[in-house]
């Protein structure tokens, strides 16, 4: 491509600024609205400066050979002129030189080209299809759209089905990229069909991976983080959904644009209206010729498809007047004008005229109560088809069961067969392509889609043959059969594997669709969920997995010879239970009836998944002793799989449970085995649902600190975050930041990281709808408040967000925040509260055998003891005892925490050499760490001994 052709020559004249390339003006840098036709007179005058050009060049060059009179030309002329604010008395720009033409008689300077040049920091549109190289005659509504998002943050474009709205809003999406730094985001409802999902729909397209019911926070904090155009397209089924959704994201996202097309508007607050109205099509009136003819939109786009499918192309003035009556009869709608013109090669334009004539006749109206262009478009198809080889007819009727785009494997294996091979399918395919009525999909991979109101008029004619049980049944069939390799597919990492087999959720959710409808299948779609899961699950749409599992097992029924897939279906919904809600009661029930599944049929996997999930369910309920039980019998049946890495999650389970009984040294040795055996790990594990290198990490990070190792552990959390971030996995991401990095730099003293990983953590599950997460990162956030000094608003914030948490703060990683509220109530004074709560606490964890956070909860009982009316010989017991627990447990950072309260007691009380004594016995087993907050506090209280 030639350097210069991104430059543009500014031409700078009074307070205007002409970009003639870009075709902008400008007055004082604030772009402004010219109609396509007056900025077509300025460039043209502008190009010519004192030179009086005539009406007639003007007329010629403007609207080539098309017939207007010069009460167009004035028009334009004097639209120009009061954008440029020329009355005649002031500035004056254009002049009129009567019986001659205009001149631009501004003085000028013509300013230096202005060099475009790619960003780096400007990424290309998200989920955009690609433009079509030339859009006939909608510039000026394109310019117009283009100019009103700027004015508008609402707008609709309103029309018919088939005149163009999608093609017409992906152009102003290209067009305005650049405004919105890439975030140009096209949702595409057509292939939806139920409305519930749409929140979800818009969710998937922004990246945003849900796990439940509703999406609409995930959507809003994405949103709010900076500017971004949303494309929804196709929305006329979904506007009672919809239509709210809109008014709540354009008003509580300020930088947000949103333009969508419907064949209805919103009618919703804020909405700008833009009706799309048909191509202008040449009038019916005797001696047309070609150059007459070729003046209207609606021909120019006829023959231009023609050349496009047939090669060069010129319009005789014999045919000009079939072109106009085509075009005319197709009442200028795009997509009509389009199937007409594909044809127009094997029977040309009086063939093609003389069929249209044929078959829009009233008796081939679509329904009495649709719109006439609606029935219009219904009858072009509708030839269309008919026009159509057997074999491609027959192909485009069989691909209208795939919701959105489809792979060309997809569409042989469901539309082959039945008098079709598999290369007369791809060919037929190609054929349809060229015709328009299947259209290549923007994503890398070679991907097609119909469009909507082809597919629904395919749909409408497999359902008249009788055909749809068939081909729906190929379609739920192939997508079992896909997603079964899909789940044995363990060796592909998560972002390679969610983007081959991520794309066809829609596809999924049509084939269950019609599976558990009435006159479906119930059998396949069982079948069909069981296999999905593993996308649902590596989507973290956990809400979605448990929903989908219940139907299936709704359906099941009770009889013993499908206990294989009522085993699956079961693990499947008590994960998405486990893993999506937390503390669900309903997820031990359902993993105990697994495990006693698994074990009739002695399925080892699924022996495994099932303790694994109950293990998992005992951490989350508190019972440590259980749990520990449940991770011995994993073990015990982890040394009969044949699957090496069911031994390293053996361990990684032990390990945890070990961390959380208090025997920090033993959950070491546990993870570090792990982490031993992490490089020769080649595919993830079958039964485990996040990635085992990441969450290894954050657990053996979470052990290193407690051991004292926190340089290790800070290097560790800062590597796990990175490495999570890049994994994609929604619900790994959290544990990463919740497990590891907030604690950790919280314990630490470094509040300015707590704050940064805790907001963090907080955007990411609001964007993933990620509950249980959710809630414990605003209790973390509100105990980063208090412990930055803010007593007054951590406090309440405190209490008011564990008090939210309701059932979810029994869950283990709240106790650390839980030690944190009576912390704040030994801060505020309010000391009976505190030891109250502390000795709820400990109550609880003495019940449950959840040592591991012991020594600081005893710590904090001994601070408020000091505080109390008691002799300071009951807190002094508390801090030894509490020392002599964290020593037994390996938790050298408990142990000096609780060393640092001891010494400052026996300092106060003067008995400064054993305070001495003490802080020098902890601090010296300390290799690492000098710059944490408690290491810091220990040697300022040596020093001041030693003083």
């Amino acid at each position: 491509m030639p350097a210069h052709s991104n430059q543009d020559s500014v031409v700078s004249f009074g307070p205007f600024r002409l970009f003639p390339k870009s075709r902008l003006l400008e007055k004082e840098g604030e772009p402004l609205h010219v109609g396509g036709r007056a900025l077509d007179i300025l460039i043209l005058l502008a190009e010519r400066p004192g030179e009086v050009v005539d009406k007639r060049e003007l007329v010629k060059r403007i609207w080539a050979d098309v017939n207007v009179d010069e009460g167009s030309l004035r028009f334009h002329v004097a639209a120009l002129r009061k954008v440029l604010g020329d009355t005649g008395k002031s500035a004056r720009y254009v002049l009129n030189v009567p019986g001659r033409g205009y001149c631009f008689v501004a003085t000028f300077a013509q300013a230096p080209p202005q060099v475009t040049q790619a960003s780096a920091d400007i990424v290309p549109p998200r989920s955009l299809p690609a433009q079509l190289a030339k859009m006939v005659g909608r510039e000026e509504v394109i310019e117009k759209i283009s100019s009103g998002l700027t004015l508008y943050r609402f707008m609709t474009v309103v029309g018919p089905g088939g005149i163009g709205k999608t093609a017409v809003a992906v152009t102003v999406g290209h067009r305005r990229s650049a405004d919105f730094g890439g975030r140009v985001f096209f949702v595409d409802f057509g292939p939806l069909r139920d409305a519930s999902l749409v929140a979800t729909t818009i969710a998937t397209v922004l990246g945003l991976t849900v796990s439940s019911e509703d999406p609409t926070p995930a959507i809003l904090t994405f949103l709010k983080t900076g500017p971004a155009l949303l494309i929804f397209d196709s929305c006329e089924h979904v506007l009672d959904t919809l239509a709210p959704l809109v008014e709540r994201i354009v008003r509580e996202a300020p930088q947000l644009r949103v333009l969508a097309t419907s064949r209805e508007s919103f009618r919703s607050e804020g909405e700008r209206i833009f009706r799309l109205f048909p191509l202008d099509c040449p009038p019916e009136r005797e001696g047309l010729d070609a150059a007459e003819v070729l003046a209207y939109p609606a021909a120019q786009l006829f023959v231009e498809r023609i050349a496009q499918s047939s090669g060069p192309f010129q319009l005789s003035a014999e045919e000009a007047p079939l072109v106009a009556k085509i075009c005319r009869r197709l009442d200028g709608i795009a997509l009509a004008i389009e199937l007409a013109a594909g044809r127009v090669n094997a029977y040309g334009i009086a063939g093609t005229a003389s069929l249209l004539d044929s078959r829009f006749s009233l008796q081939w109206r679509g329904r009495r109560t649709a719109v006439p262009r609606h029935q219009t478009l219904a009858a072009a198809l509708d030839w269309s088809y008919d026009l159509l080889p057997p074999a491609e007819s027959a192909t485009l009727r069989r691909l209208s069961v795939f919701a959105g785009p489809f792979a060309p494997e997809a569409a042989a294996a469901v539309a082959s067969g039945d008098g079709l091979s598999t290369s007369e399918t791809l060919e037929a395919i190609d054929s349809l392509v060229t015709k328009s009525l299947i259209a290549p999909s923007g994503s890398r991979a070679l991907r097609y889609r119909l469009l909507d109101t082809t597919r629904t008029y395919a749909l409408g004619k497999l359902n008249e043959l009788g055909e749809v049980r068939q081909f729906a049944r190929r379609h739920a069939e192939h997508f079992r059969d896909f997603f079964e390799r899909a789940g044995a597919d363990t060796s592909t990492p998560l972002p390679e594997w969610l983007s081959s087999y991520g794309g066809e959720l829609d596809n999924v959710r049509a084939a269950l669709d019609w599976a558990f409808a009435p006159d479906g299948d119930a059998r396949l779609g069982i079948a069909l969920t069981a296999t999905a899961v593993t996308l649902w699950v590596r989507l973290s749409l956990f809400a979605e997995c448990r929903e989908r599992c219940r139907t299936a097992l709704a359906a099941l029924g009770d009889g013993g010879e499908d206990d294989r897939i009522r085993m699956q279906l079961l693990s499947a919904l008590g994960w998405s239970l486990m893993y999506g809600e937390g503390r669900a009661r309903e997820a031990r029930p359902i993993l105990e009836t697994t495990l006693e599944l698994a074990e009739r049929l002695d399925d080892k996997d699924f022996r495994l998944r099932a303790l694994w999930g109950l293990c998992i369910d005992q951490f989350n309920n508190g019972q440590f002793g259980k749990a520990r039980a449940l991770a011995d019998r994993f073990a015990s049946a982890a040394l009969k799989s044949s699957d090496t890495t069911d031994l390293m999650l053996s361990d990684r389970l032990m390990a945890v449970a070990l961390h959380y009984l208090g025997d920090q040294d033993d959950a070491r040795q546990r993870i570090d085995r792990v982490n031993a055996s992490l490089h020769v790990l080649e595919t993830k594990p079958k039964i485990f649902p996040l990635d085992l290198r990441i969450s290894t990490q954050y657990f053996r990070a979470r052990i290193l600190w407690l051991q004292g190792l926190a340089d290790q552990a800070q290097a560790l959390a800062a590597t796990n975050i990175e490495e999570g971030r890049a994994n994609g996995h929604a619900l790994t991401f959290c544990s990463v930041l919740g497990q590891a990095a907030c604690p950790i730099a919280f314990w630490s003293g470094d509040f300015d990281a707590a704050e940064r990983h805790g907001a963090e953590l907080l955007e990411h599950t609001e964007r993933h709808a990620i509950r249980p997460w959710g809630l414990w990162a605003r209790a973390f956030n509100a105990a980063v408040i208090a412990r930055r000094g803010d007593i007054a608003a951590g406090l309440p914030l405190l209490r008011e967000e564990l008090n939210r948490a309701g059932d979810a703060r029994f869950l283990p990683r709240f106790l650390p925040l839980l030690g944190e509220l009576a912390a704040c109530f030994l801060e505020a004074g309010q000391i009976d509260r505190g030891l109250e709560l502390i000795e709820d606490i400990l109550t609880r964890c003495n019940d449950r055998q959840e040592r591991w956070y012991l020594p600081e909860l005893i710590r904090l009982k001994g601070e408020l003891t000091l505080r109390s009316p008691r002799p300071s010989e009951h807190a002094e017991a508390r801090f030894r005892e509490a020392i002599e627990i964290a020593l037994q447990q390996g938790a050298r950072f408990l142990q000096l925490r609780c060393a640092v309260s001891l010494a400052r007691l026996m300092i106060g009380a003067g008995r400064g050499a054993e305070a001495q004594a003490i802080l020098d016995n902890v601090c010296g087993a300390f290799a690492e760490g000098s710059e944490i907050a408690d290491l810091r506090a220990a040697r300022e209280l040596m020093a001041r001994l030693r003083a």
